[in-house]
């Protein structure tokens, strides 16, 4: 069969939601789908959903299994490539070595292939999306965590073990914020949902003037990092000078990334990124003043594009390997 007319199946495992999609070898999506993940009993729903799904779903659409190329999944926890394991994935309660590769290519008769999640849709944004299909791209995403993917010729960078492209731990602050990775002063206790509430909190403290961001801390209403960027738009000024240490400390992060690999895209996504260019704006005042010269004029940053689309795109764009393979 024609390699054009083959298929991929991409799957992104997250704590609440399992998206997936069949794409063109070229990565079209054709169709998409997504479930709830169930996590009781240890997660030990979770692989059995994702096989019975994709099962139902190609007989669905009258397809037959060697349409397709293979899967390829993101998931949350430590991945081991060669094995098609997963360990330590606290939100998906898999507490335990998950021997996922082996269970789905069982279950569902098509070769399977397993990434970080986040480095997932790294590949999906320089595939597809703001990356432009460019050979070196850095992705950044910033979430309840900071994650990141980092491309260079093409390739993920996974280091010796694995944890090549942990930018949500590259330290911002020495001694600043405690870190649950157990070091102070990471990227992701700044930039995160979380670390912009806890800088919110922090500086409202410390801060007299008038504030509807101040009043808001001090009679205990909940904060997002949403409605820090909204007060910070309607020229709120304590919520201003928060965006304005967030966009240091990522600002900072990217140019030390860059000066590393000088890509060509500097991709900031996930959900604090929905600020849009009222982020990216002062993220690349910081960049420029802390990148080297030549990288300040090559590597350029900008916006995540495919939105929840980079995950299911990144991971399909896993199995195209065993296209490369088969021929």
């Amino acid at each position: 069969m024609e390699t054009k007319n083959k298929k991929l199946i991409g799957v992104d495992l997250g704590g609440t939601t399992i998206k997936f999609a069949i794409l063109t070898a070229a990565g079209e999506i054709q169709q998409k789908w997504s479930i709830r993940t169930n996590i009781l009993d240890e997660g030990s729903h979770i692989v059995p959903d994702i096989v019975d799904s994709i099962n139902h779903h190609i007989d669905l659409y009258k397809m037959s299994r060697d349409q397709f190329i293979g899967i390829g999944m993101g998931t949350p926890g430590t991945v081991n490539r060669e094995k098609g394991t997963v360990i330590g994935a606290f939100n998906l309660n898999w507490k335990t070595l998950q021997p996922v590769k082996e269970q789905i290519e069982k279950g569902t008769g098509l070769k399977f292939a397993l990434d970080n999640d986040a480095n997932c849709a790294g590949l999906g944004e320089r595939w597809k999306g703001a990356g432009n299909d460019g050979d070196d791209v850095a992705f950044i995403t910033l979430g309840t965590g900071v994650g990141g993917g980092l491309i260079a010729n093409r390739k993920l960078i996974h280091g010796v073990n694995g944890a090549g492209g942990e930018v949500g731990h590259i330290i911002v602050e020495p001694n600043g914020y405690q870190c649950t990775c157990g070091n102070h002063g990471c990227l992701e206790q700044y930039a995160s949902a979380t670390g912009v509430v806890h800088l919110a909190q922090d500086l409202a403290e410390e801060y007299e003037g008038d504030s509807k961001l101040k009043a808001m801390i001090d009679n205990g209403d909940e904060i997002t990092s949403k409605i820090v960027f909204d007060l910070a738009k309607a020229h709120d000024y304590l919520a201003n000078r928060v965006v304005d240490k967030v966009t240091y400390y990522l600002g900072l992060a990217a140019a030390n990334i860059s000066n590393t690999l000088n890509p060509e895209y500097m991709v900031i996504g996930g959900g604090v990124s929905a600020a849009g260019d009222f982020l990216l704006d002062r993220v690349q005042k910081n960049f420029e003043k802390f990148a080297f010269p030549t990288v300040r004029t090559s590597t350029k940053l900008k916006l995540a594009e495919l939105g929840n689309d980079a995950g299911v795109i990144g991971a399909a764009s896993l199995a195209t390997q065993f296209e490369e393979n088969a021929n």
